[in-house]
């Protein structure tokens, strides 16, 4: 099949239509993953219990430490490839991809014993409740195992991304999702394996998705697939790939740091508000993922103008997608504030009032300020995109110092209020360096006349 059927240059064309285009498969696979995590939490809330619904929360925030580093690190790979795509060297892009895949087994061989070995003093570190402890190690431990098949899936889907295809990485997390709750369904409901059904379900599940991406890759977009010397060790390209990967891995990492601080501090609340957290973080990323992926659509479209010399196209679309974060904004408040208190009986009886009523009201606070995530999100990866990590990661410092500051102070003073808004001053406070960040960046590029 022709290479051109699944690709497609972001360089040309209506902007809006080309990041709405981009975006919306990665809305409906993100969609479609927060689903089956919501999905999962109430299988576990109402089939094993409360108890077990806080211990899968009581890890969340570690797993996003990690996963966002891997996570990060993998999107930050994609974009040097992005960007040669957009020039039309292929033969450079090639030499990322091979250079990419072995930095990727490097940190995914560290990560993986790395995170196993600590895992239970990792729990201790977030205060994780006695009555949960040991359902929480058993299944972040099986969440650690599934590093590998994480990173893998991340880097491929990543590279299929940077050419302009975001259908084929959709097209496999369907299949993956329902894997996930098929097992889940088999191994909880039928075998009652607790929360170890719910952790190998997602370690089969995220090996799937790689499977199905490499043999995309290898059957149908064999542009990407290094031949003779592309598959060479090269210093200079490794070095750009660290360069662009590691700070977008540090980014996510630096940002969890503030959300393990604020888990911990909410942890010490009790039992009761580590399931309401849990609750209510899986909604609020059933919403914030699509701000979030127009984000990501950001960085791809960014990334390939700015290796075509299109900078003029990069303010637009950049314009642009403020404009559809802010429609979609309007649409969440006719959602969230009338339905959130029905969304949380999703996860746990109707007779878990307190537990309802605590994450619904985290819900309808943060709901008000998506758009605050709604620019952070998308002056982020488009800097990304533009070649800039280092200048996005402090983005994440900024958010991690907010989320610091409201652990050791709002939550001990407000408790449970004092969570409830630690997102939207983290949100404010990236937001307050990202925002003149940008505007002195396009300045810059101007005058490079790049």
């Amino acid at each position: 099949m022709p290479q051109s059927i699944h690709t497609e240059s972001m360089t040309q064309g209506a902007p809006s239509r080309a990041i709405i285009k981009f975006a919306i498969p990665l809305i409906l696979g993100y969609l479609l993953q927060q689903m089956y995590l919501i999905i999962d939490a109430a299988i576990v809330g109402r089939w094993i219990g409360v108890n077990a619904l806080a211990a899968v929360g009581a890890s969340s925030s570690i797993m996003f430490l990690i996963m966002g580093f891997c996570n990060g690190s993998c999107a930050g790979f994609a974009i040097p490839i992005a960007q040669a795509f957009g020039a039309g060297d292929y033969h450079k892009m090639r030499c990322y991809v091979s250079n990419s895949i072995r930095i990727s087994v490097v940190l995914a061989i560290v990560i993986t014993l790395l995170s196993c070995i600590f895992c239970g003093k990792i729990l201790h570190l977030v205060n994780t409740p006695e009555d949960v402890f040991h359902d929480a190690y058993v299944f972040l431990f099986l969440q650690f195992c599934t590093i590998p098949f994480t990173i893998a899936y991340n880097l491929l889907s990543g590279q299929i991304r940077a050419l302009g295809n975001s259908k084929q990485p959709f097209y496999f997390l369907i299949a993956s999702s329902f894997l996930n709750i098929l097992l889940d369904i088999v191994l909880i409901l039928l075998l009652r394996m607790g929360v170890e059904g719910a952790g190998i379900a997602t370690f089969l599940s995220q090996a799937v998705a790689f499977v199905l991406c490499w043999w995309y890759i290898k059957k149908k977009l064999t542009i990407l697939v290094p031949k003779g010397e592309e598959r060479s060790y090269d210093n200079k390209k490794i070095s750009i790939l660290l360069n662009n990967g590691i700070p977008m891995g540090l980014q996510f990492s630096i940002t969890s740091i503030g959300i393990i601080m604020l888990q911990s501090a909410n942890n010490a609340l009790g039992t009761i508000y580590v399931a309401s957290f849990t609750a209510a973080i899986r909604i609020k990323y059933l919403f914030t993922c699509v701000l979030e992926n127009i984000g990501v659509a950001m960085a791809t479209y960014c990334g390939q103008n700015i290796g075509a010399k299109r900078i003029d196209r990069v303010k637009t679309g950049v314009r642009d997608s403020m404009w559809i974060m802010m429609a979609y904004f309007v649409l969440t408040v006719a959602i969230i504030y009338p339905f959130a208190d029905e969304m949380m009986m999703l996860f746990v009886n109707s007779g878990e009032q307190e537990v309802i009523a605590n994450a619904a009201q985290l819900m309808r606070i943060a709901n008000w300020f998506y758009p605050s995530l709604g620019v952070l999100v998308i002056l982020r990866y488009s800097i990304q995109g533009l070649g800039y990590s280092n200048l996005s990661m402090m983005s994440g410092v900024m958010e991690m110092i907010a989320r610091c500051g409201v652990s050791l102070w709002l939550v001990p003073t407000f408790a449970w209020l004092g969570v409830c808004y630690a997102d939207p001053v983290a949100w404010i406070m990236a937001d307050l360096f990202l925002i003149p960040a940008y505007f002195w960046l396009l300045r810059r590029l101007k005058q490079r006349g790049k």
